[in-house]
């Protein structure tokens, strides 16, 4: 997929803008349509990342998707995975956007029983990588990483694997205590004051923190991970049980949001700004992972059995036991 950089006069506005996002301020919300179709819970809130990933759900709410089926959805911007999955099980979240190594790890965990009802986002080139600053000639690849701090959104979850399995192929092991987790708005800042050596980043900051004086160190996303599946849409399983048509109309809304994610980059462009406060002009020129449009069991499996290789999983792990598939109709 052909890379593409922000040009600086965007980077002082994208980042700003998105340090407001990852403080919860973006919220966003439709309204349903009177005639719920029997529907047993027609408000839901959904936790989303201020990343690409989380755009078919913005598409949805936007293109009346939602509301055609009798749903009223709002958005609660989370900071990751593996901090919106207790809001998740507490259910002050119906639905959340999530990595799937944090939600096998916390389903194995017994953290909760969770259902993926759609597949979501799957890596491409350079959509995910381990940056340090420009001049830091101590680190030039992941061979270099032994010893070094590294921030992460959240711990245990894509970030730390993706770093983990770089840093393993280059012969090196990384000890779980030089994981930092921040926000990413939060990272470009930490590297520039050396509270880090690198940073993990999916764009838009890639391109944002590589005009701050950033260099590529690694695509984490590539050998064993290359087209890796990343995130899913999660609900708990008590409540895809007991709210069975609540949950169709959900699937049947995401899939054709997502088809036309996958389909359409203008879909995309025009609601970034939208939950993730940048510009315009910066979701034009981002690079993109791919969008997915099936729910893959094949798929999903290989997440787990890399999970188990790099040890995020202690037994191995049938993915089937979370997968709650769209049914016909």
């Amino acid at each position: 997929m052909r890379r593409l950089f922000l040009g600086r006069p965007l980077v002082v506005s994208v980042l700003a803008a998105l340090a407001l996002t990852a403080c919860g301020g973006a919220d966003t919300n439709t309204t349903a349509d009177t005639a719920n179709n029997g529907l047993e819970k027609t408000a839901l809130t959904v936790g989303i990342l201020p990343i690409p990933d989380s755009a078919p759900i913005q598409i949805a709410i936007d293109k009346g998707f939602f509301t055609a089926e009798g749903l009223t959805v709002r958005t609660s911007i989370e900071v990751g995975g593996a901090t919106a999955t207790p809001k998740l099980v507490a259910g002050q979240l119906d639905a959340i956007l999530n990595n799937y190594v944090s939600l096998f790890s916390a389903q194995e965990k017994g953290v909760g029983k969770f259902k993926v009802v759609a597949d979501s986002y799957q890596a491409a080139p350079d959509n995910f990588v381990l940056m340090a600053k420009a001049d830091d000639a101590s680190i030039s690849s992941p061979a270099d990483l032994a010893g070094k701090k590294i921030a992460v959104n959240t711990l245990n979850n894509i970030a730390t694997m993706a770093v983990t399995a770089s840093a393993k192929v280059a012969g090196v092991t990384i000890d779980p205590k030089q994981f930092v987790p921040m926000p990413l708005p939060d990272m470009g800042g930490a590297l520039k004051n050396g509270t880090v050596d690198a940073i993990w980043v999916a764009e838009p900051f890639i391109s944002a923190y590589s005009q701050q004086g950033a260099k590529k160190v690694a695509d984490t996303m590539s050998g064993p991970l290359a087209d890796f599946p990343i995130a899913g849409w999660v609900m708990n399983d008590e409540f895809v049980t007991k709210n069975p048509k609540t949950v169709a109309a959900f699937q049947r809304a995401l899939a054709k949001a997502q088809q036309l994610a996958a389909s359409d980059r203008k879909a995309i462009e025009e609601v970034l700004p939208k939950y993730t406060k940048i510009d315009a002009a910066t979701a034009s020129v981002i690079a993109l992972g791919v969008y997915s449009t099936t729910l893959s069991e094949a798929r999903l499996q290989r997440v787990a059995d890399t999970m188990k290789e790099y040890g995020y999983l202690q037994a191995g792990f049938d993915v089937k036991s979370v997968l709650h598939a769209p049914t016909a109709g």
